[in-house]
């Protein structure tokens, strides 16, 4: 390595991406390409970014007069860092699984921990809580830097507060603020401080008794280990103890015990239900006969946490013994889900909202340009170039308690 890589080198791994690109930015050598790829990363131009690294990655590939597997390796780990930030979360998993199987068994052990960190993240993003957790056993946190390792606490700080665990997830921000400062890196500290603000931000509101009031994650966490009957309408799922009833796929009957719920202990009116549930402005004698066949099916689907009896003006819900709450998302919006997304500040493609949220393209597209009409969201570049970002919306709903692939604890 000549001394102009070495210093270009020291100097990304400080955060000082233009004293980086003083040194090499006139060269086109496949090492220069890499360090102006991740110079141009640090100052936000990641199209340019990915293509220097793409060219370098080539450039160090297998067959290439310059063919150096190590060096390829770290490329398509820098790439996927990039591809992270862009939220392309279509990136290949595969190939960042090959650079890391390479700079492990060189004994790169810091950029194959690194790699190990991206997936978890990337595995994060798209609910895959179980997959992330796995990703993260099989880190070698020791050879983790200290940016990655402060990147990593933050990971283990998504996940706990995914799964509602406010300890662990409180105490990994601590650890990540520590990391972060440490370091230096002002990009850093500032994803920390947005990261400690979502965690301290309002969770869900609480329904209860004709009342309702914003909660934070501690209120949500001490909620789920009582024993009230929750309906749990941020993840769409109902709760008593141990006891639990998806409803992921069944937002009818999802739609008829949050009625009944919020109604609870006095029963629901069978016109309110109606519209509620199949959304009709006037209830006629089709919606009353549906209304049955639905009710029908949530006795059955219920049938471990409470009784649904009919009443003179409609249906009452009858738990086995227990309080009866609704847990509802901060904002009520149809793209709900979409904006606690994009609340994130980073900038989306269409297809990774798709990936994150498990619906079709076509679906977020609609909400995209629904949420465009409204001045909620906005976008910029064409084509597979096209990213959404949203402005600063006041209440705009967090993504603390977005649905994912694993509800287990």
């Amino acid at each position: 390595m000549d001394a102009l890589i070495a210093a270009a080198a020291r100097a990304l791994a400080t955060g000082d991406p233009l004293a980086a690109l003083k040194r090499v930015a006139l060269r086109d050598d496949a090492p220069a390409l890499a360090l102006r790829g991740i110079a141009m990363a640090q100052l936000g131009d990641l199209p340019r970014a990915r293509d220097l690294l793409r060219g370098a990655a080539r450039a160090f590939g297998q067959g290439a007069p310059l063919g150096d597997p190590v060096a390829w390796a770290r490329c398509i780990v820098a790439e996927a860092e990039i591809a992270l930030v862009s939220r392309d979360l279509s990136h290949s998993s595969q190939t960042l699984k090959t650079a890391q199987s390479t700079l492990a068994a060189s004994g790169d052990r810091a950029n194959a921990a690194h790699a190990g960190y991206l997936e978890a993240r990337r595995l994060l993003l798209i609910g895959r809580l179980d997959e992330a957790e796995a990703a993260l056993e099989k880190i070698d946190a020791d050879a983790l830097s200290r940016p990655s390792a402060a990147g990593c606490d933050l990971v283990v700080a998504g996940l706990s507060i995914r799964r509602v665990k406010t300890g662990p997830a409180r105490a990994a921000l601590e650890r990540a603020r520590q990391r972060a400062v440490a370091t230096g890196i002002r990009a850093l500290m500032v994803e920390v401080k947005e990261a400690i603000r979502a965690f301290e931000a309002p969770a869900a509101r609480l329904i209860a008794g004709g009342t309702e009031h914003l909660v934070g994650l501690d209120e949500v966490e001490r909620l789920l280990a009582s024993d009230a009957m929750i309906v749990d309408a941020c993840r769409n799922v109902l709760r008593a103890g141990a006891a639990m009833v998806p409803l992921t796929t069944r937002p009818v009957l999802l739609a008829l015990v949050r009625a009944l719920a919020e109604a609870w202990p006095a029963d629901a009116p069978r016109e309110t239900l109606i519209k509620r549930a199949f959304r009709a402005r006037d209830a006629d004698e089709s919606h009353r006969a549906r209304l049955r066949v639905e009710i029908a099916r949530l006795r059955e689907a219920l049938e471990p946490l409470a009784a649904v009896s009919a009443t003179r003006q409609g249906f009452v819900l009858e738990p086995h013994g227990h309080e009866v709450v609704v847990l509802a998302p901060p904002t009520e919006d149809e793209h709900a889900q979409v904006l606690a997304l994009l609340a994130d500040g980073q900038a989306w493609s269409s297809s990774a909202l798709a990936l994150a949220l498990n619906v079709s393209t076509r679906t977020i597209q609609r909400s995209l340009e629904e949420l465009a009409l409204a001045g909620k969201a906005e976008s910029f570049g064409r084509g597979r170039a096209c990213r959404w970002i949203a402005p600063s919306v006041p209440g705009f709903p967090t993504s603390l308690l977005l649905p994912a692939t694993s509800l287990s604890p």
